[in-house]
């Protein structure tokens, strides 16, 4: 048997910082334990990334037809036309517990696990898909899972239902939704410092003697890797640096010492634009580290207030979304694409990564989904794209549509998608059959 140099959950160490390293093709960095007479699997692994926009999205512009580069977006999927070939739009899938209560909360708590919500403000669910990946696939990383958000929760009743079903969509338990991270500088620290805290010293400084040293053992190629990563490190770094300076990230913070302003409304951050493309720097820089395989990121609430003075509109998500009644709203397209534009954003920066023959993207599975199609509560049907190849495991480039066929429940899709990270359950939720094609 033949011992690799490197383990297999290669870290640059520094004081207090533990640093991840991206995949390599002349290493086997996630290769498994080798085994006589055979190589080490250096091939990247699966990640799920999870990207939730509240509130639905213009139902009559929802919408694609054809395959591959002839496939036709509707105006709201329009930002994604340049992944049409790596793009799976999945129509028709229903949460039959999300139609009973009719409502934001009812028919939010439980999108990832189709569980019964309890009412009367007690909190009870399921765990979430994400989650069980995350308990079993995700345990050979640094982070299980990274759950991120751009906007606090919400803790109050609405019509019998606790409001906190509209502000998580990740469970760890029934019991427990698993808590968010709205700076993006803590979700920063969970990654590389082995204690969440400020500090003075830069993840990169610390780490950079190791960093030399590994430098030489590998190969040109993986040198120039290695480099554009460290240094797309750094990028992130003085990003947030310069946003924390400014006063501008998410998280309820004054802009000065003394706000010359009434204080906002609880959940509007002061610039949403900036702290949603944070948030997606962090996640692909914790998928190209191999630091987290699972993340999920709720970009708002469902009931959402959210405002977005970046678009000039000036009327609030929630009442945007009720305008929604067959006649095109040029705000509320704007909004919607302003929301499928961030993860048109996440998924660029995943297919820049190469590794090996694949990108990051394509070994991926990034889903964007609502918890109804439109802002008046239709959730007989959900918006669902999936981006990425699942590490050749998806057939990308379709339409695939389910409805009035008899299995078209959206734990059946959570099903085949366990399957693709080796979990393999004979029942999740309301479902024991997985969904066709997927």
């Amino acid at each position: 048997m033949t011992q690799h140099p490197f383990s297999r959950r290669k870290m640059l160490r520094g004081l207090g910082v533990t640093m991840a390293l991206p995949w390599m093709e002349s290493l086997a960095v996630w290769g498994d334990t080798p085994t006589s007479g055979s190589r080490p699997d250096s091939q990247a692994p699966i990640r799920l990334a999870v990207l939730f926009a509240g509130n639905g999205f213009h139902q009559g512009q929802w919408w694609a037809k054809g395959r591959g580069s002839d496939m036709e977006l509707g105006a709201v999927l329009a930002p994604l036309s340049e992944f049409r070939r790596k793009l799976l739009l999945v129509n028709g899938l229903f949460n039959a517990e999300a139609l009973k209560g009719n409502i934001h909360s009812s028919q939010t708590g439980n999108l990832l696990s189709g569980a019964p919500l309890a009412s009367g403000g007690e909190i009870r669910s399921g765990t979430s898909f994400d989650q069980v990946i995350a308990a079993q696939y995700g345990q050979t990383t640094k982070v299980p899972s990274l759950v991120l958000g751009c906007e606090r929760s919400n803790p109050g009743i609405h019509k019998n239902y606790s409001m906190l079903y509209s502000s998580h969509i990740s469970w760890s338990s029934p019991t427990a939704p698993t808590p968010l991270e709205l700076y993006p500088a803590l979700a920063f620290d969970r990654l590389f410092k082995d204690e969440a805290q400020r500090g003075d010293r830069s993840v990169l400084d610390a780490v950079l003697e190791e960093a030399a040293r590994f430098r030489g053992q590998v190969s040109r190629h993986d040198q120039r890797k290695l480099d554009e990563y460290l240094n797309s490190v750094r990028e992130v770094e003085q990003r947030i640096e310069r946003a924390g300076q400014r006063e501008e990230l998410q998280g309820w913070r004054p802009t000065l010492d003394k706000p010359n302003m009434s204080r906002p409304p609880d959940g509007i951050p002061q610039n949403i634009a900036d702290h949603m493309r944070l948030m997606c720097d962090v996640l692909v820089l914790a998928f190209q580290t191999d630091t987290t395989r699972v993340c999920t990121l709720k970009l708002n609430n469902d009931h959402s207030y959210l405002q977005f003075p970046n678009l000039n509109v000036e009327v609030g998500h929630h009442e945007l979304s009720h305008s929604d009644r067959g006649k095109m709203s040029p705000d509320w397209l704007k909004v919607n694409q302003f929301f499928v534009e961030q993860c048109a954003y996440m998924a660029r920066k995943l297919d820049a990564i190469q590794e090996g023959e694949r990108t990051a993207l394509d070994n991926s599975v990034v889903m964007l989904c609502s918890s109804m199609m439109s802002g008046i509560h239709d959730a007989t049907k959900l918006p669902v794209a999936l981006l990425g190849g699942g590490g050749g495991q998806l057939e990308t480039g379709r339409v695939l549509d389910y409805g009035g066929q008899p299995n078209r429940k959206m734990c059946s899709l959570y099903l085949s998608l366990l399957d693709k990270y080796g979990i393999r359950l004979k029942q999740f939720g309301d479902s024991n059959e997985r969904l066709a094609e997927i």
